[in-house]
């Protein structure tokens, strides 16, 4: 099969944007590595070019291994047994490939036998894998749970567990039970400290749990005695080494079969606490999340680029009334919107990345020097950035996999149905993201506060400052009307000082904004890449109906009507 780095030309045209030059720089710090490790870059260049180099790596296996397993994975998924999870034969050929081409541990430093690498080529090559199997993506993409321990553990659990996941060892995040799924705040495993044998025991049960069966746990559960909200939860190291956590059994899933999803029973499992005790949901699992749904970002992107190729492929090959039914508007039109939503995602989900990229790594150099006020500043703006992006561009991202997805399908008709096409497969892989890590409904929760402080705006104005070819000046046009609108749409709601009517429309608002933005990165795109402007335009001409349906939705919208709509 096909290179999926190579083939896919968006991968080069995001990874090379102007910004990675300071984010390399930090990340590298000056490359102060180079004298002391053998694969650490000498310059920008030097680094951008291993990237490319790992990114083809990713690509290649992807297209050879990963995607053709994905079928027989699919099929036959993983068991269970006296407690133990083996995967489905795809799935270990697959691990085995990642871990002996080192793609494991790859954003965490050199120190720990890790790749140094940014967020940005980390996340681009979450999106290739995602594309091959989305469901071998939850396996692959825990890894990024080593970024937890790499903040929040001290020295000696970073000394003793990531080069373990460096060296291929599998992660996961032990969060949900039965009665704790979105509200994390009533977890209720517990955790008991033993003065005796100066360590903590986990005593519950946790459910849906992606992984569940993996070799390092990172766990919440309840430390403190009396207490029922997230004051009284910590973070937990677990390490199957010791014992104590059995797998009850694997969830029968609709799609990403692949990947276990386990209920776990915990007895006496000895842990160690990572951080402060109380700090487990309100700081380390919040900054969990955060790089979760980053990840789950990718995983749509590939999902809608895998969907769209699909459906593209069986449109120019599949025949009707004497011709290709790609040549049929009702079916050229779902392409190219199909096609424009999975740039507006792959744009959102690198502009999140970088905005990422840029806080964590200033944040890290915090560790070991003052920052400057200039660097301070610097780091408070793309830190707001990453707050504001992150639930926005999870929401729409998942949104647009589920819906290219669904069009696949509808574009091969009948056949679509049957598991003979992946896309079938695709449509029930597509699914879960627009669940897990927080479902749309609560990135909506989290973006909204964005909307009303006018953060959101403000970058889109900022997006508006910048100098486009003429010929897109009539593109630009669209997307300041459409900008207008929202402004105004934001303060019609904000203007009744009503807070259920604000949460009732929070969704159309963000939407309404998403379009702006993702309508602009399109533009940016365009303006640097020709091949980008039929998206753009397919795009902005799709986000200003939409924004101009939530404006009509709203203006006309009786306040006295809200009462209907309760139970």
């Amino acid at each position: 099969m096909a290179n999926f780095y190579l083939d896919n030309p968006s991968m080069k045209h995001h990874l090379h944007h102007p910004l990675m030059k300071r984010i390399v720089e930090l990340k590298e710090r000056n490359y102060r590595d180079k004298d002391t490790c053998d694969y650490a870059p000498i310059d920008f260049e030097d680094a951008m070019d291993s990237y490319e180099k790992v990114l083809e790596i990713v690509g290649e296996i992807c297209g050879d291994i990963i995607a053709p397993n994905a079928e027989s994975v699919d099929h036959e998924g993983p068991s269970v047994k006296d407690g133990r999870v083996t995967y489905a034969a795809g799935t270990k050929q697959n691990l085995d490939a990642v871990v002996k081409a080192g793609l494991m541990g790859v954003a965490m430093p050199r120190r720990y036998n890790g790749l140094n690498f940014p967020i940005v080529p980390y996340i681009m090559a979450a999106d290739l894998v995602s594309r091959a199997d989305a469901g071998f993506e939850n396996l692959w993409g825990l890894q990024d749970c080593a970024e937890t321990l790499y903040e929040f553990g001290n020295e000696e659990q970073r000394q003793k567990y990531i080069p373990r996941i460096c060296a291929g060892e599998t992660m996961s995040m032990d969060l949900t039970e039965p009665d704790a799924g979105s509200d994390l705040q009533s977890v209720m495993l517990k955790a008991t400290y033993s003065e005796k044998d100066g360590c903590w025991y986990l005593n519950g049960v946790k459910r849906f749990i992606t992984n569940g069966d993996s070799d390092i746990h990172l766990v919440l559960a309840r430390s403190e005695d009396g207490t029922k909200d997230g004051r009284g939860l910590s973070m937990f190291i677990y390490d199957k080494k010791n014992g104590g956590v059995d797998v009850r059994r694997i969830e029968n899933k609709m799609g990403i079969k692949g990947s276990p999803t386990c209920e776990l029973v915990y007895k006496n499992a000895k842990a160690e606490l990572c951080g402060d005790r109380k700090l487990g949901l309100i700081k380390y699992v919040m900054a969990l999340m955060n790089g979760a749904r980053l990840g789950i970002m990718a995983q749509a992107v590939g999902i809608s680029e895998a969907a769209y190729r699909e459906g593209l492929a069986y449109a120019k090959d599949r025949k009707q009334f004497g011709k290709a039914i790609i040549e049929f508007p009702a079916v050229y039109e779902m392409i190219a919107l199909m096609r424009a939503k999975a740039d507006a995602s792959r744009s959102m989900l690198y502009e999140t990345a970088r905005f990422v990229d840029m806080y964590k790594a200033m944040e890290d150099v915090a560790k070991e020097r003052k920052l400057t006020p200039e660097e301070r500043t610097e780091y408070k703006y793309y830190s707001k950035l990453a707050d504001a992006f992150t639930p926005m561009g999870k929401g729409m991202t998942t949104e647009y996999a589920n819906q290219n997805a669904y069009d696949a399908i509808q574009i091969h008709g009948g056949s679509g149905f049957m598991k003979d096409y992946a896309c079938e497969r695709i449509y029930r892989d597509a699914r879960i993201t627009n669940i897990y890590e927080g479902t749309t409904q609560l990135q909506v929760v989290a973006a909204i506060r964005h909307v009303t402080t006018g953060t959101y705006l403000s970058r889109i104005r900022e997006y508006e400052a910048i100098n486009y070819k003429p010929e897109l000046g009539d593109l630009k046009k669209k997307l300041m009307a459409m900008t207008e609108t929202y402004e105004k749409l934001v303060a019609m709601v904000l203007d009744t000082k009503d807070n259920e009517y604000l949460d009732f429309q929070a969704r159309r608002l963000v939407e309404a904004g998403a379009h702006c933005v993702m309508g602009y990165l399109l533009l940016q795109d365009a303006n640097v890449d020709e091949t980008y402007r039929r998206s753009a335009e397919v795009y902005i001409n799709y986000g200003q109906a939409e924004v101009n349906k939530i404006n009509g939705y709203i203006s006309s919208f009786d306040m006295e009507d809200l009462g209907y709509y309760k139970q």
